[in-house]
């Protein structure tokens, strides 16, 4: 075992590894007599908790006697080892290799996530999106009243857009008063966003939850269980997913913790997690995680992977037989050409079931839409699926088994036997097509109520206020307009009513729910004292126009005007307030107040600095074009150029260089990564300039190439890079142009055309900015984030560099100190 693991090391260069232990926690034992979903969360916790405890406290004191870095889970009763350098590395893991109480040691591993098919459109129906309508989700809305409520739905994938329109009502952390609360409620395990809000820096997993419960109540009905609420995990650092971030994802499905990844709440956990993500080869290493989920009450969906057509494709972990996977089909219910086929685990029959995956539109950062294809699209389907039959057959709730049999006798037969299988179940469609009105409708129905109220303060009527419902079931809705709200399909029995909002004094009411009754529950709230909070906000350039200023912990944002100038109102208190703006070369000002009276104070943005010095300046700004055609067509590759004058970048100089076909020009060696990633990053490339890194594609009918010229006059000549008439490579075929201008006074500007949206062609899925030799350096513009507009440039330069006024860039103004 040992000599196999370090020519892994050897070959991939790698210095992390996993040891797992030879046991597990009796989970069966552990949950025996458990009545509730929060027991049963409860009593996998504390059992994989202690087991691990117990069993690993020889390892870890062996590995804290070696002095090497190492983490404990106890989901999976294993250690990730960061052993150090290669000589260590050997004699530790002969070392561990060789106790009793080691099962196996393997390296660390990364899964890649399934790229989504390039996907066309299809018309909605009545607004609601074809595949949502063909699954007969609407139908269990207007029949049976459920639209998922008091179901949390959580994904493992690459994190989501919180603040989407069509997602940010159902998010679990939204208090309903324009605050949020992420603890408990996000995840993100590599720290891979930039503050502790939830990111989406691919659009994945801002797509996928938006076919769970996607409604921006504007006619994009997106979600097939618009009424459940959701959490989030980001177990995909961006088009792949670390083995490290997975397990802790899986763990904290199980028991989430607050945004320090302390204090477990087992009781917090959601009800069913989307998986839409997996791999080869199989190596059953996420097995114990689905075990603790099913113990737990959690469903597991997964996708079963886009490796078709042909037999024998499904990807892991969807291949288990402790997994419920999904398959795709498309809008004339035939199976799509990628859905991977069975059979799984020990010969078993897969995917479980099949949903629409094919030309799916749904929600991506930035608030907008787009269509994507795979079974990473349908594996949602069933997810939300399971959300509405538990909403409205409470007796269902967390009972894996008895949810599955459902879903398999309610599916719609579809006879293909060329994988293997039967008419009725076979290993290209599983069960058959996903229905859930007649899953819904061959559900238990257990005696069920309503409470309905209105939440007012002074009088009149009192939007977004936070209202929760105890008793039989626990529900939590928020007040509309009218200050009305509804809680369906609640257990008959009595609850407790607690409201609040902020800037108010919660109050609570009693009632009882009958069967077939509606309950009344109308609430007052006071008004806490509060005072004016007055102030400016500036950075280098001037009064910060259109700065954003947000008092953390409350919903109230405010909008500085032309000058600079800012005021709202607060209740009394202490409070930390930052201000933002949308030109990305400015970072993010804070300042705090304490509200006692009239509160006076300013925030001054800092420009954007990495550590070598580079800043930058963003703006409308003129397109140059290239004059000389290189050969470069198709998808990939990278032709060498020699410069016409050396070039600078982060002190290195260099005479020549290679343009790659996706978006980037590197000085030490061609690029041969066609999936855009972060900045700095030690993995190739680097030295490298990024002015639009992302797969793009070449049509010889649009006249797309790559060009390079040079103008200007010395010493201020550019050399011009310009990509014309591209297109992005799982776009819709829309054409943009992008030029980066190479300084001989060392400046780098990049340009834009065409560039408009909010998608693709924007930059969703492309990584802007410029990165040093040896990776550990970079200034990051974007990465994933539709930020551009047509005739757009942003000019970078060291903190030494002065820059003439015919440039995007201006020299920074002297700062005196006085205010505006």
């Amino acid at each position: 075992m040992a000599e196999g693991l370090l020519r892994q090391f050897d070959e991939s260069r790698e210095n992390t590894f996993w040891v797992y232990l030879d046991s597990a926690a009796d989970l069966n034992a552990a949950v025996d007599g458990a009545r509730t979903k929060a027991e049963r969360g409860a009593a996998v916790y504390k059992a994989e908790r202690d087991h691990a405890r117990r069993t690993q406290a020889g390892l870890l004191r062996a590995l804290d006697a070696a002095g090497v870095a190492h983490t404990s889970y106890w989901i999976v009763n294993a250690v990730q080892v960061k052993g150090g350098d290669e000589k260590l590395v050997e004699k530790l893991v002969e070392k561990l290799a060789a106790r009793a109480d080691v099962a196996r040691i393997e390296t660390d591993d990364v899964i890649q996530l399934p790229k989504p098919v390039k996907a066309g459109t299809h018309k909605r129906v009545a607004g609601v999106e074809w595949n949502v309508d063909r699954i007969n989700a609407p139908k269990v809305w207007d029949e049976f009243g459920s639209r998922g409520e008091g179901i949390v739905v959580a994904n493992i994938d690459t994190g989501v857009d919180y603040t989407h329109p069509a997602l940010e009502a159902s998010y679990r952390g939204n208090n309903g008063d324009g605050t949020f609360d992420h603890n408990y409620n996000w995840f993100d395990p590599s720290n891979s966003c930039p503050t502790t809000e939830p990111c989406d820096n691919t659009s994945h997993g801002t797509h996928t939850m938006g076919t769970m419960t996607g409604d921006d109540a504007s006619g994009n009905q997106t979600g097939v269980a618009p009424g459940a609420s959701w959490t989030a995990v980001k177990g995909c650092e961006s088009n792949s997913c670390s083995e490290q971030s997975l397990i802790a994802a899986g763990q904290w499905i199980v028991a989430p913790t607050d945004l320090n990844g302390q204090n477990p709440r087992p009781d917090l956990a959601p009800d069913v997690v989307n998986n839409s993500w997996g791999g080869t080869p199989v190596r059953y290493w996420y097995q114990k995680i689905v075990d603790s989920w099913r113990a737990a009450g959690i469903f597991p969906s997964f996708s079963n992977g886009n490796a078709g057509p042909g037999c024998t494709t499904s990807i892991e972990p969807g291949m288990y037989v402790n997994s419920y996977s999904s398959g795709s089909f498309d809008i004339d219910n035939a199976i799509s050409d990628f859905s991977s086929r069975g059979a799984g685990e020990n010969g078993e029959i897969k995917p479980n079931i099949s949903a629409p995956g094919e030309n799916i539109r749904s929600s991506v950062p930035g608030g907008g839409y787009g269509s994507m294809s795979g079974t990473s699209m349908a594996a949602p389907h069933t997810t939300a699926a399971v959300a509405l039959l538990w909403s409205l057959a409470p007796e269902l709730q967390n009972d894996i088994q008895a949810t599955e049999a459902l879903l398999d006798r309610t599916a719609v037969d579809t006879d293909d036997k060329s994988c293997g299988g039967t008419a009725a179940d076979n290993n290209v469609f599983g069960e058959g097509r996903l229905d859930v009105n007649a899953l819904a409708t061959a559900a238990p129905h257990s005696p069920l109520g309503t409470i309905q109220g209105v939440v007012t303060s002074g009088g009149v009527p009192l939007p977004g206020a936070k209202v929760v419902a105890q008793g039989p079931l626990d529900r939590t809705v928020h007040t509309g307009a009218d200050g009305k709200y509804t809680i369906p399909l609640l257990s008959v029995g009595n609850y407790k009513i607690s409201v609040s909002k902020y800037a108010h004094v919660t109050a609570t009411a009693e009632v009882t729910v009958t069967e077939g009754g509606t309950a009344t529950g109308d609430v007052t709230l006071g008004e806490l004292p509060s005072a004016k909070v007055t102030g400016s906000v500036s950075s280098s350039r001037g009064p910060a126009s259109g700065a954003v200023i947000t008092v953390v912990g409350t919903p109230v944002v405010a909008t500085a005007d032309a000058q600079g100038y800012f005021d709202t109102t607060l209740p009394l208190g202490t409070y930390e307030l930052t201000a933002s703006h949308s030109d990305l070369c400015l970072g993010r000002g804070r300042a705090v107040a304490e509200v006692t009276g009239e509160t006076v104070l300013d925030i001054r943005l800092p420009d954007k600095t990495d550590t070598f010095g580079y800043t930058c300046v963003a703006g409308p700004a003129d397109f140059v074009t290239g004059d000389h055609k290189l050969g470069l067509t198709g998808d990939s590759g990278s032709e060498k150029v020699e410069l016409p004058f050396p070039v600078s970048l982060y002190g290195e100089s260099y005479t020549s260089g290679w343009v790659s076909a996706d978006g980037a020009i590197t000085f030490t060696e061609p690029s041969t990564d066609d999936e855009n990633g972060a900045l700095p990053s030690a993995g190739a490339p680097n030295a490298a300039l990024y002015p639009f890194w992302d797969q793009l594609f070449y049509l010889p009918q649009f006249d797309a190439a790559v060009y390079t010229g040079v103008v200007g006059t010395a010493p201020h000549r550019s050399y011009v890079v310009e990509w014309r008439n591209v297109i992005q490579m799982w776009g819709h075929g829309e054409r943009f142009s992008v030029t980066a201008l190479i300084g001989e006074d060392g400046t780098i500007s990049y340009r834009y055309k065409d560039t408009v949206g909010d998608f693709l062609e924007a930059g969703a899925e492309a990584t802007i900015g410029l990165e040093n030799a040896d990776g550990t350096d970079a200034f990051q513009y974007s990465l994933n984030n539709p930020v551009l507009t047509d005739r757009f440039g942003i000019t970078f330069r060291t903190t030494k560099t002065r820059v003439d006024s015919g440039s995007v860039l201006r020299e920074k103004p002297r700062d005196t100190g006085a205010r505006r």
